[in-house]
C-alpha cells in the first residue's frame, strides 16, 4: 500500500508540473495571413512613355494611381511602347491576355479591331482602349476618349491674341480622333477672338514621322507664322522648328510640352486619365470588366491647361482664357468637335 501511495504522489506531481509548462509556454504563432495579390495592368502604346504627348500622358497617370495605391506591390505594370505597327500591337495585347493581366490597355485609336478580337477569347480580362467611346457592347471592354476640342478652344484664344502676323500654322498628323477634334477646336477658338486671323493646316499623313513635322513646321514659319500648335508625338519636331527660330510661340496639347521650349511654350493642355484609370481599377474590383466610356473634359478634370510659368502671359490674354474655361465648363460655350 506504501508504494502504492508513493507512485501516485510521483504521477501527481508530474502531471502537476506538465500543466504548469504548458500554462507557462508560449502560444503558437498565427498563421500569416495570406498578401493580397496586386491588380496587373499592362499597357500598349503607340510612341514612348517619354514622348511629351500621347503616351507619355496614360503612362504618367499609371505611375500617379500605381504611387497612390501603395507602389508595386500593390499595382504592377507593365508595358510595350513604339507600337506603330498594329499587328504587333495586337500580339502584345494578346500575349499580355495570355499571362493572365487583370486589365490590358490598349492606347490609341488604330487598336480597335485587335482589341475587339482579342477581347472575345478573354471574357474575365479588362480591356480599356482609346480614344473613342466603342466599347463594341462587350461586357469587359471599356472605351475612353478626351474632348481634345474644349483645351483646343482655349490654346486658339491665346494664340489669337498673342499673333502680330495674323498667321498661325498648324501641323497635324493624320485628320482623325483627338488630333482632328483638338484642332478643330483651336480654329474655333482662334475665330471667336478674331474671324480674320488666318490658319494654315498641314496634315504630314504620319503620327510618327518628326522629319515630316518639322518641315511642316519650317514651311509655316517661311510664309510668316509667329504661332505653332499641333497634336501627336511628332510634334517634338514642330517645337524644334520653333525653337530653332527663337521667336515663333508653341500650345501644346495632350502633355505638358513647356520643358521642350520653356521660353516659347505658352500653354499646354493636358490630358489626366488618373481617375479614369480608378473608377476601372474600383468597377473591376466590384465585378464589373467593362461595358462603359469615358471622355475627359474641362468640366471633369480629366482635362487641364497648364500655363507656362517660364513664358510672361500678358494678364488681360490670360484672363480671356480663363474665361473660356469657364463658359466651356457650364456649357455657355459649346465647341464643336
Amino acid at each position: 500500500m506504501k508504494k502504492h501511495s508513493s507512485l501516485m504522489v510521483v504521477v501527481s506531481v508530474l502531471l502537476a508540473a506538465m500543466i504548469l509548462i504548458t500554462a507557462c509556454a508560449p502560444a503558437a504563432p498565427a498563421a500569416p495571413a495570406a498578401a493580397a495579390k496586386p491588380i496587373r495592368i499592362a499597357v500598349i502604346m503607340p510612341s514612348a512613355t517619354t514622348d511629351m504627348a500621347f503616351s507619355q500622358s496614360m503612362y504618367s497617370a499609371l505611375i500617379a494611381v500605381q504611387k497612390e495605391m501603395g507602389g508595386e506591390s500593390a499595382m504592377e505594370i507593365k508595358y510595350s511602347e513604339n507600337m506603330f505597327k498594329v499587328p504587333d500591337a495586337a500580339a502584345a495585347i494578346r500575349d499580355y491576355a495570355t499571362q493572365g493581366f487583370d486589365i490590358v490597355i490598349a492606347h490609341g485609336s488604330q487598336y480597335g479591331a485587335s482589341v475587339e478580337e482579342v477581347a472575345k477569347d478573354f471574357p474575365k480580362t479588362t480591356f480599356a482602349w482609346g480614344t473613342n467611346v466603342d466599347t463594341f457592347g462587350m461586357a469587359n471592354v471599356y472605351a475612353y476618349t478626351a474632348a481634345a476640342e474644349e483645351g483646343g478652344f482655349v490654346n486658339g484664344v491665346l494664340a489669337a491674341k498673342l499673333s502680330q502676323s495674323k498667321l498661325i500654322g498648324v501641323t497635324g498628323p493624320v485628320e482623325v480622333g483627338d488630333a482632328k477634334t483638338y484642332i478643330d477646336g483651336f480654329t474655333q477658338g482662334v475665330a471667336s477672338v478674331d474671324p480674320s486671323l488666318k490658319v494654315s493646316k498641314t496634315w504630314t499623313g504620319s503620327f510618327s514621322d518628326v522629319a515630316l513635322m518639322t518641315e511642316a513646321a519650317k514651311t509655316h514659319i517661311a510664309a510668316g507664322a509667329d504661332v505653332l500648335t499641333g497634336s501627336s508625338q511628332s510634334v517634338v519636331g514642330s517645337i524644334g522648328a520653333a525653337k530653332d527660330n527663337g521667336k515663333v510661340l508653341w500650345f501644346g496639347t495632350q502633355a505638358d510640352q513647356a520643358p521642350l521650349a520653356p521660353a516659347l511654350v505658352v500653354a499646354s493642355q493636358v490630358y489626366d486619365w488618373t481617375a479614369m484609370i480608378k473608377e476601372i481599377i474600383a468597377s473591376r474590383a466590384a465585378g464589373t470588366l467593362g461595358g462603359k466610356s469615358y471622355t475627359l473634359q474641362l468640366k471633369n478634370d480629366g482635362l487641364k491647361i497648364i500655363y507656362n510659368a517660364g513664358y510672361s502671359l500678358p494678364a488681360d490674354v490670360k484672363a480671356a482664357a480663363d474665361k473660356a474655361i469657364e463658359d466651356i465648363k457650364s456649357g455657355a460655350v459649346k465647341v464643336q468637335p
